[in-house]
């Protein structure tokens, strides 16, 4: 078994495309017309046969609601990783993402919460060793 797709619910997929690729740094893999929305992905650019982050509307209103509260009590919708957390942090805030603080070390890693604009806060962690 092989995870292929990691569902991203987004309040809009513009805003998330533009957000994922131009300030993180992922890279659109698919686009297409898919109904009410789009069937949108973005994949890491060392990775592009990796797991795709698919950026879903969030247009029902039980998804909206679960979303704020996970939102607003700082629960993440994914992690990502990284080898340099303290130069992703710097960077990443030099662009203007909102952190509720520096990198911290939790356990096996260093993460840091940011928000992603999109209705989602995200854990940034550089695993240890």
């Amino acid at each position: 078994m092989r995870l292929r797709h990691i569902l991203i619910k987004v309040d809009d997929q513009d805003k998330a495309l533009a957000f994922y690729t131009s300030v993180l740094g992922f890279e659109k893999k698919n686009d297409y017309p898919g109904g009410r929305a789009r069937w949108l992905t973005v994949v890491a650019p060392d990775d592009a046969d990796g797991a795709e982050l698919v950026l879903e509307p969030n247009s029902d209103a039980p998804a909206r609601a679960a979303q704020k509260a996970l939102h607003d009590a700082h629960f993440p919708a994914a992690l990502i990783t990284t080898s340099d957390i303290h130069g992703e942090f710097d960077r990443l805030t030099g662009l203007g993402v909102k952190f509720l603080g520096p990198p911290q070390r939790m356990g096996p890693v260093t993460a840091a919460f940011f928000d992603d604009t999109c209705g989602n806060f995200i854990v940034m962690a550089e695993p240890s060793g």
